[in-house]
Formats: C-alpha cells, sequence, structure tokens
C-alpha cells in the first residue's frame, strides 16, 4: 500500500510513518516544518521506501501530485498546541480549514480513503463525561481565541463528513486525546514534555490554575495503531472515532509523578492561567474520551499506562539534552 501523510514530520506524522515503513508500505510525507522538524524523521528519511516533502499542503500542485500517488491520506496537518493557538489565531484557522478543503477537493478527484484528525476540543465546555461521539459541543465565545481551534477541526469535521455524505469519498474522523510519547516538544504549551523537561533541568515544574484539571494521556504507538487499522476499515467511513485513554489524572499528580520519576529536585509552582495565556482563559475540569465506538469496532484497548508514557518521554528528553 501507499500512504500519504499531511503534516508527517511532526510529532504524530512521523510514529505512524515509521510504522508504516516497518510493516514494508510505501510513504509519503508533506510538511512545511512550522511545527514538525527533520529530527523527527531523521532516522528512515534516507528508507528507499519513504519521500518527505518540505512544503505546505496549501500548495495545490504539489499537495495533488502526492494525493493522486498514493491509496490512503492521513491528514494530520494542522495548527497545534494552545500556545501557538492563541498566539496566532490566523494562521491556525486558515491553516486548519484551507489545508483540509484542498486535501478533501485533491483526494476525492481519485476517491482516495482520508483519515482526517481532528482533537478533543471540539467538545470545548461540554460537561457530560465521558465525552461520546454523538454528544453535543459546546463551544466558549468568538471573543477567546483558544476557541477557533476548536471551532475550525469541527468545520474540518463538518466538511469531511459532507465529502462522505454527498461525493461519496470514503472519510473516516478521528478525535485525539492529548497523544503524548517520545518526540513531542514542549514548545507549544503541551504539557508532559514541558513537565518532563522543567524536571530534568531541575527548573520549577509549572502547574497551570490550581492543577485540579484533569486529562487523559494517550501513548501515541496506540494512537498509531488505531489510526493504521481504521485506515483498513471500509466500515469505519463516514463515522467520528474518539482515541484515546480513560486512565483520568490531575496535573497536580502528574507533576508529582514526573517529579518522582525523574528523581528531580524541582519544586512545584502554581501560575495563574491569564499569567501564562491571557486573561479570561478557558480551560475544562475534565476530558474523559467515550472510547467504546472503536472498541467495539476494533477491540481497541490502549497497551501503555501513564508511568509508561513518562518513562518513554523521560527517556528521550535525557537523550535530547546530553
Amino acid at each position: 500500500m501507499r500512504y500519504l501523510i499531511t503534516g508527517g514530520a511532526g510529532f504524530i506524522g512521523s510514529h505512524l510513518a515509521e510504522r508504516l515503513l516497518q510493516q514494508g508500505h510505501y510513504v509519503s510525507v508533506i510538511d512545511d516544518l512550522s511545527t514538525g522538524s527533520i529530527r523527527n524523521i531523521s532516522g528512515f528519511r534516507n528508507h528507499e521506501r519513504f519521500r518527505c516533502v518540505i512544503d505546505t499542503i496549501m500548495n495545490r500542485v504539489a499537495l495533488a501530485g502526492l494525493v493522486d500517488e498514493v491509496d490512503v491520506v492521513f491528514h494530520l496537518a494542522a495548527a497545534v498546541g494552545v500556545r501557538l493557538i492563541i498566539d496566532s489565531p490566523v494562521r491556525t484557522i486558515e491553516t486548519n480549514i484551507k489545508g483540509t478543503e484542498l486535501v478533501l477537493e485533491c483526494a476525492n478527484k481519485g476517491k482516495k480513503k482520508v483519515i482526517l484528525a481532528s482533537t478533543s476540543e471540539v467538545y470545548g465546555k461540554a460537561e457530560k463525561i465521558p465525552y461520546s461521539e454523538e454528544d453535543d459541543l459546546v463551544l466558549g465565545p468568538t471573543s477567546k481565541s483558544r476557541w477557533s481551534y476548536a471551532c475550525s477541526k469541527a468545520i474540518d469535521e463538518f466538511l469531511g463528513l459532507a465529502y462522505w455524505k454527498e461525493k461519496g469519498l470514503p472519510v473516516s474522523v478521528v478525535r485525539l486525546f492529548n497523544t503524548v510519547g517520545p518526540r513531542q516538544t514542549g514548545q507549544y504549551g503541551m504539557v508532559i514534555p514541558t513537565f518532563v523537561k522543567q524536571a530534568l533541568l531541575s527548573h520549577p515544574i509549572t502547574v497551570f490554575g490550581d492543577g485540579e484539571q484533569s486529562r487523559c494521556f494517550c501513548h501515541v504507538r496506540d494512537v498509531v495503531w488505531a489510526l493504521i487499522r481504521l485506515s483498513d476499515r471500509a466500515d469505519a467511513e463516514g463515522q467520528i472515532y474518539n482515541v484515546g485513554s480513560d486512565e483520568e489524572i490531575t496535573m497536580n499528580r502528574l507533576a508529582i509523578l514526573v517529579k518522582q520519576l525523574t528523581e528531580s529536585v524541582s519544586p512545584i509552582h502554581h501560575i495563574a492561567y491569564a499569567e501564562a495565556y491571557e486573561e479570561g482563559f478557558e480551560d475544562m475540569r475534565r476530558r474523559i474520551p467515550d472510547t467504546s465506538r472503536i472498541r467495539k469496532l476494533l477491540d481497541y484497548r490502549p497497551a501503555h499506562r501513564i508511568e509508561d508514557i513518562l518513562k518513554d518521554v523521560i527517556e528521550h528528553q535525557r537523550n535530547s539534552l546530553v
């Protein structure tokens, strides 16, 4: 099989590319390196079945040529990270919406299967826990820039499912919940790599708010497994799937666990959201996925617990700091 990964030099995309190569497939990636990195693909960049195009998916000609050559498109290219979203809302909206529009348009010409990566952010401020794929989406006001990401990804989902319903394009939507692992950077606000780097450098571990907000973190290897399996299933087309873990942990507990596993002397400091991001920043207290739909389809069960994730991230960052 031949695959294209948009955003393939990014954190998730690079792991997906590596796994597909290990399975004997041909892999092309397109990435403008705005948030991805050549370092992420350095271990297999010269592989005979791998091709990397450094370009933006806004380049219609380059994108169309790549899509024409493959069987399946994993569309992962997007503006990511709370910090980037708040600092660059125009880039967030344009990259997510225009980019997805072009990917779907190019894929539709040859009816190429598309796995469209979305996010748990689309659930917004919904209070029903756990989040199910058919639940209402509750977004904040347009005056708060953080909601631009959730809204843009929701539009991506609407567009992808519209292409499936109206034009018969085989599309599956995947809502990812806090994917973590080696190669992820804390540059754009990702909490685990940020905590780990702070701990390894003996800097204060900075917890935002009161630290009692909780999340469920999923190892990138479990996510990649689900993405590949979904791409093989015709009965997954036209559907939305939550992909994540149901192991919940508060930020306070996470900071303590990182400190213990790194044997760090770092103090744990709490910082107000307004100081960390912007005045009036809104955050969700809990975010837990209902994964029953994908579990029923694929017998999906994450193999990695939070300590496994942290140990892998710690090892990666220790090697990077040498």
